[in-house]
């Protein structure tokens, strides 16, 4: 499954275990929860239809039970291999680059790409680094506490800075350029406290998969000569992943998120209601279980996304209910699911770039 169909057999054992927890003696060991483990994984390859009744293997029963980290972190770790010879070159060259600015703030949101970022400009400068998280309406509390929380273990310098979205010109009416709006502003923030804290210069975690997506806020990027060196080595999100597991990064296996406003049509007013219906909406899927989630707004309308794989366990009858009746309090109208799925910037599909 590694060497093939990697990226679908992931999913699809990271989606079904989602679902599932195995309930043992603990006196029966790591050994025959391993072993168990493997036979999950081995028949459910072999068989991709959902079973409507607990499994059973054996004497083992499976229940929905565990929390996220405890039902996902077993597989991934088995599907991401160790970093190949390519990937720490590309750590070390990463590490130079970095050493070659002198000093640097990192533009830290505590996901996936800019926590990897981070943690190698700390192996690569020491306290010649910051760390700036801007703190927001469409920037959920949640992961304001986790890149406040890492930084502290880090024992990073960081900064955190008021970047209220609603209040730069234009940004509430969702143009199409959104993004590039956000980004200008947040980066003047940043060079602001850059230069107070005498760094000479700024860096962000874009990486080369960014490339194939609309992203406009790269332009404000290259206008004002932010850094991104993610891009520059030629990381990937897996190279990040794969390294980032290497380097005992609690983000290793981060779902990957966006602010908020990417969750609005473009054209529709963005607000601090509507965001805090999304911000709760997505909140309480996470809190079902679901791995990767986004729930876009069309008026009040909830199109959710989510792995194909847990769309079984989206229209079960006892979770189907609560998100409905949830939602319904949280202000929308209609829920509903897209059958596509999730995936990055759909809002995207749409326009013409």
């Amino acid at each position: 499954a590694e060497t093939k169909k990697s990226a679908i057999a992931r999913n699809a054992v990271i989606s079904r275990v989602s679902e599932l927890d195995i309930c043992s003696a603990r006196s029966q060991g790591s050994k025959t929860r391993t072993s168990v483990l493997k036979a999950i994984t081995f028949a459910y390859l072999q068989n991709s239809r959902k079973p409507s009744k607990p499994c059973v293997l054996g004497v083992f029963v499976i229940y929905v039970k565990s929390s996220m980290k405890e039902r996902t972190s077993g597989i991934m770790s088995k599907m991401i291999s160790e970093p190949n010879n390519e990937q720490l070159k590309k750590y070390d060259e990463l590490k130079s680059l970095l050493q070659s600015f002198g000093s640097v703030a990192v533009s830290f949101s505590g996901g996936v790409d800019s926590t990897f970022l981070l943690y190698a400009a700390k192996e690569a400068l020491g306290d010649r680094m910051i760390a700036v998280t801007a703190r927001s309406c469409s920037f959920p509390e949640r992961e304001l506490n986790e890149a406040r929380s890492f930084c502290e273990q880090q024992n990073i310098r960081h900064f955190i800075c008021d970047s209220e979205e609603l209040d730069i010109e234009g940004f509430s009416s969702n143009p199409k350029n959104r993004c590039y709006l956000c980004k200008r502003e947040l980066f003047d923030k940043i060079r602001k406290i850059a230069d107070r804290e005498k760094i000479d210069a700024i860096v962000e975690g874009s990486n080369l998969d960014d490339n194939g997506d609309y992203r406009p806020g790269l332009q404000a990027v290259a206008e004002l000569g932010i850094q991104s060196p993610l891009r520059t080595v030629g990381f990937t999100k897996d190279d990040i992943r794969t390294l980032s597991k290497y380097l005992g990064l609690p983000t290793w296996e981060k779902p990957s998120f966006a602010c908020l406003a990417s969750r609005f049509v473009y054209g529709e007013t963005i607000s601090r209601e509507k965001l805090g219906m999304v911000d709760r909406a997505e909140q309480l899927l996470l809190d079902l279980g679901f791995h990767q989630v986004r729930v876009r707004i069309h008026g009040t309308m909830a199109r959710i996304e989510i792995l194909p794989e847990e769309f079984g366990k989206l229209i079960s009858d006892d979770i189907r209910t609560q998100i409905i009746t949830k939602f319904r309090e949280y202000g929308f109208s209609y829920v509903t699911m897209d059958l596509i799925g999730y995936r990055t910037g759909s809002m995207n599909e749409v326009i013409d770039k």
